[in-house]
């Protein structure tokens, strides 16, 4: 008959000592006893028998008095649970904790710098930026943490929201996308099987009226042309103002203009296709795009260089000749002279695309070249590039004309052929 063992009590274990002659291990029952080692530590340890076999393995529960002895007990009962179900407790601990494992490799701001880092190469620097802010603002503070197979479409539709209440329309839209491309990851790298933000995007509220970059319409147009032109600010805001407004580029494109760029000889403005809006190959082509300059332009050039001519920027900055002045200075002339609302810079590239268009007298698709809106297609992108130049030089020398044509006029013109 096997010997009856007497329980614990807290008041044993609590004084509990290690000795060197033996007897170090204090038994409760049911394989469980306290183990106190040389070092003072004591650990609760529970033998048992394998299910399905005759041989012993051993299980450790933690330190007493972290550990309590109702807390081993509770331990040990949930072992021999197993033990009679079939299962081996100490191979289940182990499962458990290389789920534990995998679920803290695979949270989503684990998988989604993993995605980031595959993607990295096929977007422009600009682009990768943007993104990864997006992730660190918006989604890893409520996901970040989270296994990704445990996030729900509900949690994430939450998390969407909480974007939505601040007051943006456009950027839940692009969480939603951006996290959907990191379950799409995850999908294609096995981590889960479905995509918590598939469907999510009718849950948000509807998008308002799209609001256009401001413009004046042309029989506002010059009295706009002639208050820029008094406008006395300093020399180079305005005469980046007025190049804008010649060349109807965007205004991040022009306000880091070189002087480099400029091919006087031939007329031309070559802007690098790094500093161009576009996909990643648009920008690594290397076809940089091209501004031809009209008389005036090249005129306005000209004036321009006895501020910034021995720069390289043609538009430096207040504070920095290596920094361009910022859009927000640009801007700040049209709030000066009366137009704040009616007119921005990114405004102007609106207003020649709708007047140039208005004339009648050009090719759409030669109008949308000039205004650098990009073919998809690389071989098409090329082909047109060549195609159409002599007539984008033919659509600036009629805006140039047009801009002066309205700058003196007091009535609407009647716009004569090109």
């Amino acid at each position: 008959m096997p010997k009856r063992i007497l329980p614990l009590s807290d008041i044993q274990c609590r004084h509990a000592k290690y000795s060197p002659e033996g007897n170090n291990r204090l038994r409760d029952g049911g394989g469980l006893y306290l183990e106190v080692l040389p070092s003072g530590a004591k650990k609760w340890r529970m033998k048992y028998q394998k299910p399905g076999g005759k041989s012993e393995n051993l299980l450790t529960f933690g330190d007493y008095p972290a550990v309590s002895l109702s807390a081993a007990r509770e331990r040990r009962e949930e072992a021999r649970a197993q033990i009679t179900a079939g299962t081996d407790p100490a191979l289940a601990r182990d499962v458990a904790r290389a789920a534990v494992a995998t679920a803290s490799r695979n949270t989503f701001r684990a998988v989604a710098e993993e995605w980031l880092d595959h993607r990295r190469d096929t977007w422009s620097a600009n682009y990768a930026q943007k993104t990864k802010q997006l992730l660190e603002r918006d989604l890893y503070p409520d996901l970040g943490n989270h296994p990704i197979a445990s996030i729900t479409p509900a949690y994430l539709l939450g998390v969407v929201r909480k974007i939505e209440s601040r007051g943006a329309y456009e950027m839940p839209r692009r969480a939603l996308v951006t996290a959907g491309q990191v379950f799409q990851y995850a999908i294609g790298t096995g981590r889960v099987s479905t995509d918590a933000s598939a469907g999510m995007a009718a849950q948000l509220k509807p998008r308002p009226p799209v609001q256009h970059y401001p413009h004046v319409a042309d029989t506002q147009l010059p009295d706009l042309l002639r208050r820029i032109d008094g406008y006395s600010g300093r020399p180079e805001t305005i005469a980046a103002v007025k190049l804008a407004a010649l060349t109807f580029i965007r205004g991040g494109e022009l306000r880091y203009a070189e002087w480099k760029e400029f091919d006087f000889e031939n007329a031309e403005w070559h802007v690098p296709a790094g500093r161009m809006k576009g996909r990643l190959w648009h920008k690594q082509s290397g076809a940089p795009h091209v501004v031809p300059l009209a008389r005036q332009t090249i005129a306005l050039l000209e004036d321009l260089k006895q501020y910034s001519g021995h720069f390289a920027l043609l538009f430096p900055g207040a504070v920095s000749v290596l920094r361009p002045i910022t859009g927000e200075a640009m801007n700040k002339v049209f709030h000066s002279i009366g137009f704040k609302g009616q007119q921005t810079v990114h405004g102007l590239r609106g207003l020649a695309s709708t007047l140039l268009n208005e004339s009648g007298h050009f090719d759409p698709r030669v109008i949308e070249a000039q205004l650098s809106h990009k073919e998809t297609n690389k071989t098409i992108a090329a082909y047109n590039h060549a195609k159409y130049l002599p007539e984008r030089r033919r659509v600036m020398q009629w805006w140039a004309d047009y801009i002066d044509q309205r700058a003196r006029a007091t009535s609407l013109p009647e716009r004569d052929a090109a």
